[in-house]
């Protein structure tokens, strides 16, 4: 193993990483225990001063050309993959986070940024014909000023670029608090690149704190009227909390959260194609993605095989350090984590539920678990509450139509798939599909920076990609007349 590359680990606000305290926490590897470093526990001074920094830097970062822009954005993707190494071994030993996952953010998060430099060149406005004659009506889009953005310890290092670029690329600027789970990988590290790049003092500041202790900070987002928009990826629970501290002040929100995410699989379907889909998509990064499939549906005159190939694969997955080569499943990111999906697999259990796959756990490294003959009256089978973890609910259906009735019997509404031999009949199907993300003959999990991912319902709103123009930006109506007005009195 080569040795771990050493971090930054303490805010950085208007350019400049804050002096070294005695006010820290220790940010652990999910598998050992171990610390892997001291971060610098911020409250609320540290919150206002962000704040402060990304409000006075808004101007200049707003009024730089497209082209200005878009060479730092090239400069912080080139760094990104340069660092490659740095941010894969980072991701393991803070989030628990496969190789391959790892790598695959990296390059995800570089050809985010090598399209967001484009942005600044789309069309930004209308001329709009008016009834008042010699009237011209202009609409433009205009940034909306400080975005304040809060990113997850899952998908740490792509979630967290995309909390700063998809703001900053559209001219905002930015204050981010990442989570205790991974302050480096979905935060800090982001800040050194960016740094490296030269983005301008204050257009993008870092805070961290220490856990359970992100209240003072959140104060200061929402209590500054510098503040326009919150930008946060994390669970429902905690978006209706700032939701409701958002209405309070009127801040604007953009937010990914969970999401149950069915499959359906038709008796059509390639059954081949579908266990690499429903694997793939259930236990991807131990099951902690949003888009991860939780429950399938299976037509009944497939469902035994598909389930034996199913767990075929299923079984071949290597469990244990994400360092080590071939490992796809690591550790859970705490206790907590294990703790509920034990929890949620004993009661299925309890109730009558056949064991498939998997069920033991050694320390945080929870084996990929599936489970058949699942009664609805448990945690695990109702799409009220996601498990995140690697356990999957699979149920045999006779009626497609009942299938897909069923399948959107949540109050989520992210992502869904159709595996079927009829892409008309796929497609139909997807129509009537209430999520943001539908997708036919695939996993429900396909990463792609260039797509506006985001949910409806309690999977929250708005989108990415150059989609989020409409989350970013506000419009303003300039007329202008020629010829004298008339008015009534």
């Amino acid at each position: 193993m080569t040795h771990a590359p050493a971090f930054r680990t303490t805010h950085f606000i208007n350019g400049q990483w804050s002096p070294e305290s005695d006010n820290t926490f220790d940010d652990c590897n999910p598998l050992t225990g171990e610390v892997i470093a001291s971060i610098a526990a911020g409250g609320r001074a540290e919150g206002d001063a962000a704040v402060a920094a990304a409000h006075a830097a808004f101007p200049a970062w707003a009024a730089m050309t497209p082209g200005e822009r878009q060479s730092l954005f090239l400069k912080a993707a080139d760094i990104t993959e340069r660092r490659h190494d740095d941010a894969v071994h980072l991701m393991a030993v803070e989030a628990g986070t496969a190789r391959a996952f790892a790598s695959f953010q990296v390059r995800l998060s570089a050809n985010l940024m090598r399209q967001a430099a484009s942005w600044g060149y789309l069309p930004y406005g209308d001329l709009l014909k008016s009834d008042t004659p010699g009237r011209m009506a202009m609409v433009a889009r205009k940034p909306l000023g400080v975005v304040a953005g809060f990113t997850p310890w899952n998908g740490a290092f792509y979630l967290g670029w995309r909390t700063f670029v998809l703001p900053m690329a559209f001219g905002n600027t930015v204050v981010i608090k990442p989570s205790e789970e991974a302050p480096l990988s979905a935060g800090l590290l982001h800040a050194e690149i960016l740094e490296e790049a030269g983005f301008p003092a204050g257009s993008f500041n870092v805070v961290t704190h220490a856990p359970r202790q992100a209240e003072p900070i959140a104060d200061a987002f929402f209590e500054s009227r510098a503040v326009r928009s919150i930008n946060f990826t994390g669970s429902d629970k905690t978006a209706r909390i700032l939701g409701a501290r958002a209405g309070q002040t009127l801040k604007r929100m953009v937010l990914e959260l969970g999401g149950f995410n069915p499959m359906i699989i038709l008796a059509d379907a390639d059954l081949d194609e579908a266990a690499k889909a429903v694997n793939f998509g259930a236990f991807f990064h131990q099951g902690q993605i949003c888009m991860n499939t939780r429950k399938v549906y299976v037509a009944r005159e497939i469902h035994d095989a598909f389930l034996d190939r199913l767990a075929a694969r299923t079984n071949s997955l290597k469990a244990g350090d994400p360092l080590e080569a071939g490992v796809v499943i690591g550790p859970l990111i705490n206790d907590r984590a294990v703790a509920q999906t034990k929890e949620r697999l004993a009661e299925a259990l309890s109730k009558g539920a056949r064991l498939v796959t998997g069920g033991s756990c050694d320390g945080r490294v929870f084996q990929p678990t599936i489970l058949a003959n699942v009664p609805q009256d448990v945690l695990a089978t109702q799409g009220c509450d996601e498990t995140f973890g690697p356990l999957l609910v699979v149920e045999a259906f006779d009626d497609p139509e009942q299938a897909l009735a069923d399948a959107q019997d949540t109050p989520y509404g992210l992502s869904a798939a159709i595996m079927t031999g009829n892409a008309a009949r796929g497609l139909d199907m997807a129509q009537r599909f209430d999520t943001g993300i539908v997708h036919v003959n695939g996993a429900t999990m396909a990463g792609e920076a260039s797509l506006p991912n985001g949910g409806v319902k309690d999977s929250g709103w708005g989108r990415s990609g150059h989609y989020a123009v409409e989350d970013f930006t506000e419009i303003r109506l300039t007329t202008v007349t020629s010829k004298p007005g008339h008015y009534p009195f």
